[in-house]
C-alpha cells in the first residue's frame, strides 16, 4: 500500500498546530483568570482582587427593603420610664427674626436620642485604713481592688485587654484613649498573661474531649521573622498559639499521644495526619478545588463530574443547619455520601477528575464523619471565621514584636474568646473585669473553674 509522503508530514504539521493553538488558549485563559481573580486564583483574598464585578441587572432593579406587609423595624421612641436620663430643652427666649420675646405654651415634642458620656481614665487615691486585733495583736490593713503593685485599675485593664486582643485595637490607640503610655501598656499585658498560664492547660484538657474539635493556621511575624498563628477551638472554647513554625509538634502538643474522643475538622494539612484523633476534611476546601478543576478544564467531560459534585458538597455542608429532626438528618446524610461516592467511583479518562475522585476513594474514613455524628459539621467555617480578625490583626500590625509577646498574645487571646464563648448576657469587658477581681481577693483562685464552668 502506497503512502503519500506531502499528506503524511501535512497531517503531522496540523496535529502540531492544534497542539500549539491549545497550550495558546491554555495560557490565554490563564492570564484573563489572574487578571479576573488575582494572583492566587479561587483563593486570592478579596483585597486582592483586581476587578469586583458589578451587580448583575437582576439584582440592580431589584427593590429593596422587606417584602410588602413586613412589620418592620423602625426607631423606638423612649418613655420617661424607659429613658436613662430626662432633659428639658427650653425653646429660644426671643424670636430670631424679629427679636420679640417669646410666650411659652403649654406643648412639648419628645425627642429620642442615644448617646455615651466621654469614658475618661480617673486617678483614684485609696485611703487604706489599719486595724488591731485586741487578742493576737496583729494588725490588719484595708485593701485597694485592684491586682497585686498594679498602678492601673482592674476596669481600665480589662479594657485594654479587650480592645487589643478581642477587637484588635493597636496599642498606640489605645494608649492615646486611656493615658497609658506604650512601655506601661505592654508591661500591663505581660502581666495579665503571667496570671493566665495555668489556665492553657486546663483549656488542653477541655479541647481534647470534646466531640467536634476544629484546627486551622495562618501567617503571623515574630520579631520580623515569618511564623503562624494557630488555632485550636470549639463551640465552647478557643486556644490560640502563636509560633515560628509549622511544623507537626505544634498541634502534637495540644493533643498529646493517648487517643482521643470525637472528630478533629481540619483542612488537608499534613500537619495533621497523625493525630491521635479521627480526622474529617473540609469540604470548603474540597469544593474550592473542585471549582478550580472546572475553570482550568472548560471540557465537557469536566463540566459533567463538576456539575453533578458541587450540589452534593454544598448540600452536604448546610444540611447540618437545616432545622430537621436527628432521624431526618440521618436519612438525608446517608442518602448524601451514597450519592457522593457513586460520583466519585464512576469512570473518568480526565486525569484531573480521576485525581480528584482519588481523594474521596482512598480517604473515606476521613470525609463522612458528619454523617454518623450530627455534632461534628462538614466544614472547617468555625476555625476560619475565628482566624480572620487575627488575620486583620496581622495586616494592621504586622504580627508581634517580641517572643514574650506572642506568648503573651497567646495567654490572653485564648482566655478572652474563650470568656467571650462562656459569659451568656454579661459583656466581655465586664467578665474579664470579675475574674480580676476574683484575683484580689483570693490570689489562689482556680481560674479555670472561672472561665470554664465545668473545670472545678
Amino acid at each position: 500500500m502506497a503512502y503519500c509522503k506531502a499528506c503524511i508530514e501535512k497531517d503531522l504539521k496540523i496535529a502540531m498546530l492544534e497542539e500549539t493553538i491549545k497550550g495558546f488558549k491554555a495560557q490565554l485563559r490563564y492570564r484573563e483568570r489572574k487578571e479576573e481573580e488575582g494572583p492566587f486564583g479561587l483563593s486570592t483574598p478579596s483585597s486582592k482582587v483586581p476587578f469586583k464585578k458589578n451587580a448583575s441587572e437582576e439584582k440592580t432593579n431589584k427593590k429593596g427593603g422587606a417584602v410588602p406587609g413586613h412589620t418592620g423595624h423602625g426607631r423606638i421612641s423612649l418613655t420617661e420610664a424607659s429613658a436613662d436620663t430626662v432633659i428639658d430643652r427650653n425653646a429660644p427666649e426671643r424670636c430670631p427674626d424679629c427679636g420679640t420675646v417669646l410666650v411659652p405654651v403649654r406643648k412639648q415634642t419628645n425627642r429620642t436620642v442615644i448617646d455615651s458620656a466621654p469614658r475618661e481614665p480617673k486617678r483614684i487615691l485609696y485611703r487604706l485604713h489599719h486595724s488591731v486585733c485586741p487578742h493576737c495583736k496583729k494588725e490588719f490593713t484595708g485593701k485597694a481592688p485592684v491586682l497585686p503593685r498594679s498602678l492601673y485599675g482592674n476596669h481600665i485593664s480589662a479594657q485594654a485587654a479587650v480592645m487589643h486582643y478581642f477587637h484588635g485595637v493597636p496599642m498606640g490607640r489605645i494608649s492615646a484613649m486611656t493615658g497609658i503610655n506604650l512601655g506601661s501598656l505592654v508591661d500591663l499585658f505581660h502581666r495579665l498573661g503571667r496570671y493566665f498560664e495555668p489556665v492553657i492547660d486546663a483549656l488542653k484538657q477541655a479541647y481534647r474531649q470534646d466531640a467536634a474539635k476544629h484546627a486551622d493556621e495562618t501567617g503571623w511575624r515574630n520579631d520580623g521573622q515569618n511564623g503562624f498563628a494557630w488555632l485550636f477551638c470549639t463551640s465552647t472554647l478557643s486556644i490560640f498559639l502563636f509560633k515560628n513554625t509549622r511544623s507537626a509538634t505544634i498541634p502534637h502538643g495540644i493533643f498529646g499521644s493517648e487517643l482521643l474522643p470525637g472528630v478533629l475538622v481540619v483542612d488537608r494539612y499534613s500537619g495533621y495526619n497523625k493525630l491521635p484523633v479521627k480526622l474529617q476534611y473540609c469540604y470548603a476546601h474540597l469544593l474550592r478545588e473542585l471549582e478550580k478543576l472546572e475553570k482550568d478544564f472548560p471540557e465537557q467531560e469536566v463540566e459533567a463530574f463538576t456539575g453533578e459534585l458541587i450540589p452534593l458538597l454544598a448540600e452536604a455542608m448546610h444540611l447540618g443547619a437545616q432545622k430537621i429532626s436527628d432521624k431526618e438528618y440521618y436519612r438525608k446524610a446517608r442518602k448524601l455520601k451514597k450519592e457522593i461516592m457513586r460520583v466519585c467511583r464512576s469512570p473518568a479518562r480526565h486525569l484531573g477528575i480521576r485525581s480528584y475522585q482519588h481523594i474521596f476513594t482512598t480517604h473515606e474514613d476521613r470525609l463522612f464523619h458528619w454523617v454518623e455524628d450530627r455534632r461534628v459539621p462538614a466544614h472547617n467555617n468555625r476555625a476560619e471565621r475565628e482566624l480572620r480578625p487575627t488575620v486583620i490583626a496581622r495586616k494592621v500590625s504586622f504580627g508581634s514584636g517580641s517572643d514574650a509577646g506572642a506568648e503573651t498574645r497567646s495567654m490572653l487571646m485564648s482566655v478572652l474568646h474563650t470568656l467571650n464563648k462562656q459569659k451568656g448576657n454579661e459583656s466581655l469587658e465586664s467578665a474579664f473585669k470579675n475574674i480580676l477581681d476574683k484575683i484580689v481577693e483570693n490570689p489562689a483562685v482556680n481560674l479555670a473553674s472561672l472561665i470554664l464552668p465545668t473545670q472545678k
